[in-house]
């Protein structure tokens, strides 16, 4: 117990001084060295909270530690977007729609193709379970379809807007397709979601990794400072939002990418734990990450945002435009091809990433 809590005195600390910087700063529009404390301590909660969420996920063992992490980083985004959204007026219409689009292309292509190829470069070839990760990326093909690729093409408002009676339904079925494959994943077929050797064969179906699993305090404890950091991040992130608005204008880049950069933020947790995983040969454990986060962002945060709808003035802008179909369009196709086989070479990681790397751009450039 007391290595356990030795390991954590920074990642106590820091959620810490980053709430008591929260209060101190809240309502307030810092710059300068406040505004520099502000990031540091944001990006400390960050990985504090990346930490304690590692150590809840290994006493509860996975697929349940992944799924953890992936709805956690997810309330990040939604209170970001609904607190920018509350504050923002008609301006921030369509920052759902950039916000949830450029998290799952972050982690559809970033997460998942930097998983693969340090995966594939470390050990020459990245395995995987196709069933588990290829019934995640079906999920996260219909959700985004649902939510985001059909608003384009309903008729009943114009633009890329769902009428009420659809965005209603959109939210309905968003959350039972999420509930159906949290149903899958942690109940019905487990195994699919666990990591495999390179004979196809399970590994570490108990969930204890490596090393026994912490002991339930401290787990307790970490689940504990888990929600203080992410308290943190969120409200820290707002604080600072103002910043990140002024200096999106200032370089002269699209106001939508303001929606690329608070997904880049709340998913780092998940970018630093699925590259640990894929460090480790656990390239399962890191598609759980990327697809998890992806759906996640979609699954709860469009639910989230048609209740706050009601109270939102303006619009709610949720269809892509041509550009962005295109570009999700090529990511589930390739996507697709990467997890069939079940292993990936260093190619497909590339691959994806280059399609991350064609969205940051034409995100700045569109």
């Amino acid at each position: 117990m007391g290595d356990v809590l030795g390991r954590l005195r920074w990642t106590v600390s820091i959620p810490w001084a980053a709430v008591v910087m929260l209060v101190a700063t809240w309502g307030r529009k810092p710059n300068g060295f406040v505004l520099t404390l502000v990031a540091l301590l944001l990006a400390g909660a960050v990985l504090a909270a990346v930490h304690h969420a590692e150590v809840v996920a290994h006493r509860v063992g996975e697929p349940f530690g992944s799924l953890l992490l992936a709805v956690a980083v997810t309330v990040i985004e939604v209170g970001l977007i609904v607190t920018l959204m509350i504050s923002g007026g008609k301006d921030t219409s369509g920052l759902a729609r950039d916000t949830v689009f450029a998290a799952v292309m972050i982690s559809v292509n970033g997460i998942a193709g930097l998983s693969l190829l340090v995966s594939a470069l470390r050990h020459r070839l990245a395995v995987f379970n196709p069933e588990g990760a290829g019934a995640a990326l079906a999920t996260v093909i219909t959700l985004a379809t649902i939510c985001l690729v059909l608003p384009t093409f309903t008729t009943t408002h114009p633009g890329p807007e769902f009428s009420g009676g659809q965005l209603t339904f959109a939210a309905i079925a968003s959350l039972a397709i999420y509930a159906l494959f949290v149903f899958t994943q942690t109940v019905r077929h487990r195994d699919f979601f666990l990591p495999v050797d390179r004979d196809g064969a399970t590994l570490d179906i108990d969930g204890d990794g490596h090393a026994d699993p912490p002991e339930g305090r401290a787990a307790a404890v970490s689940g504990l400072l888990l929600v203080i950091a992410l308290v943190a991040v969120v409200g820290l992130a707002k604080v600072s939002s103002g910043a990140i608005e002024d200096a999106v204008n200032v370089v002269g880049f699209p106001k939508a990418f303001v929606g690329v950069v608070i997904a880049l933020l709340v998913l780092l947790p998940e970018s630093i734990a699925a590259i640990r995983q894929a460090a480790a040969e656990r390239v399962q454990v890191s598609l759980n990450l990327a697809y998890g986060s992806a759906m996640a962002s979609i699954g709860l945060t469009i639910p989230t945002i048609a209740v706050a709808s009601i109270w939102l003035d303006g619009p709610l802008l949720l269809g892509l435009d041509p550009t962005q179909m295109v570009l999700l369009a090529t990511s589930v196709v390739v996507g697709t091809l990467t997890v069939v086989p079940g292993r990936s070479k260093v190619l497909q990681g590339g691959l994806h990433l280059m399609l991350m790397a064609a969205f940051v751009f034409l995100a700045i450039s569109p």
